[in-house]
């Protein structure tokens, strides 16, 4: 169930491009990247963001509803989650599941490339 590495492809594309500010909102198109066994599988979902930290997480299902992830979660010093680059330091919940929110909305997009020519095959 690893989806290809889903959270290795996230991490470097955001790496290259960088990530605007996450605000203080809902934000409803976040990918939630979990961690087992040394591979990441990802689902979508929603999160609420105040004062710069995860204060809520809702996963979604296959027909578009949410559920709110009633369990606590917190990051490695017991503290709400921080947003760094567009994705957030590493969560873990009272299951001892690991996980990291992508705000994907917030990623810079690609930087232009330059159009290069075709050269006559006649020089």
């Amino acid at each position: 169930m690893a989806q290809d590495e889903c959270f290795v492809r996230l991490q470097k594309a955001f790496d290259d491009r960088g990530a605007f500010t996450v605000a203080d909102d809902m934000h409803r198109n976040v990918i939630i990247s979990y961690f087992e066994g040394g591979e990441s599988y990802c689902v979508s979902g929603k999160a609420r963001v105040e004062n710069g930290t995860i204060v809520s997480i809702f996963l979604q299902y296959d027909d578009n509803t949410y559920e709110l992830m009633e369990k606590k979660f917190y990051n490695s010093k017991k503290q709400p989650p921080t947003i760094v680059n567009g994705i957030t330091e590493m969560i873990y919940n009272a299951d001892s599941e690991k996980f990291k929110i992508v705000f994907i909305d917030q990623l810079k997009p690609k930087k232009k490339g330059y159009k290069t020519v075709q050269l006559p095959d006649d020089l």
